[in-house]
């Protein structure tokens, strides 16, 4: 008897999602549905809305009609801490690091809110306390080593180049043990040997650590090759929504990005 494989289930379901900006309509009645497992990406011209999609998700904004369910559970007006702490993490297109500090410890950082001790505990730095850190350090210290950084975890992050920075900013959104990752512009300014880089490890964090992709990318080539499916967003609406060679013959979204009727590449 063949096995019927049952369809992932929503793991991300934004509905009707609206905010505007005095009179600037950032997002129009917005709605999609990422499903557990996917790398689900959102394109769309300059100013159409993606991220403003990003901070609502993240708790940045709280839109002013609509929902946003994680896993269940409605967060369109929780805090960015605890939205983080159910288990939304995000890599930002301008690099967000801590520049002086070196990268095992802007790893270290972002494992502030799941250490469970006090102020007490942290000031004496015994049982409990210490059990954290050393699980935490243990923690950090494989994603450096998915990530191919064991020889640059002691430099300071300025010192790094510009894509390697990114993917210590990748780095970091792991190292808070996301479910689901929001990754904004990832190989915008790379060469083409970064760019290879960056997208293989994005699969590799999709595929061997089971983590949810929300991809926001300009970079067609990689949309195309790593993506389940593609929302297409203009002016705060959303066009288009389908499989990554369904949105490359879709004329709408062909003359959003390009003005005339013309095939993306796949």
């Amino acid at each position: 008897m063949a096995v019927i494989e049952k369809d992932p289930p929503v793991q991300l379901e934004v509905s009707s999602l609206s905010i505007n900006f005095g009179g600037i309509h950032a997002l129009n009645e917005v709605s999609l549905a990422v499903k557990k497992g996917e790398i689900y990406s959102i394109i769309g011209p300059n100013g159409a809305g993606k991220t403003t999609l990003f901070n609502c998700i993240s708790g940045i904004y709280h839109p002013q009609e609509g929902s946003i369910q994680f896993e269940g559970s409605e967060i369109q007006l929780q805090k960015p801490h605890k939205i983080a702490q159910m288990g939304i993490a995000r890599a930002f297109q301008n690099i967000e690091l801590f520049r002086g500090m070196t990268v095992l410890d802007n790893l270290m950082a972002a494992k502030g809110h799941s250490m469970k001790y006090g102020l007490l505990r942290a000031a004496v730095y015994i049982g409990r306390c210490l059990r954290e850190e050393i699980r935490c350090r243990d923690e950090v210290e494989e994603i450096i080593e998915f990530l191919d950084l064991q020889n640059l975890r002691k430099s300071p992050v300025a010192s790094l180049s510009y894509g390697l920075q990114k993917r210590v900013e990748l780095g970091r959104a792991l190292a808070m043990n996301p479910k689901l990752l929001l990754v904004d512009e990832p190989v915008s300014g790379m060469n083409v040997e970064e760019t290879e880089d960056m997208a293989r490890y994005m699969l590799d964090v999709n595929e061997e650590m089971n983590i949810t992709i929300i991809l926001v990318e300009h970079e067609m080539g990689v949309v195309m090759d790593l993506s389940d499916r593609v929302t297409v967003l203009n002016f705060g609406t959303k066009i288009a929504e389908g499989s990554p060679r369904e949105i490359a013959q879709d004329p709408q979204v062909i003359n959003a990005y390009l003005g005339e009727t013309q095939k993306l590449s796949v």
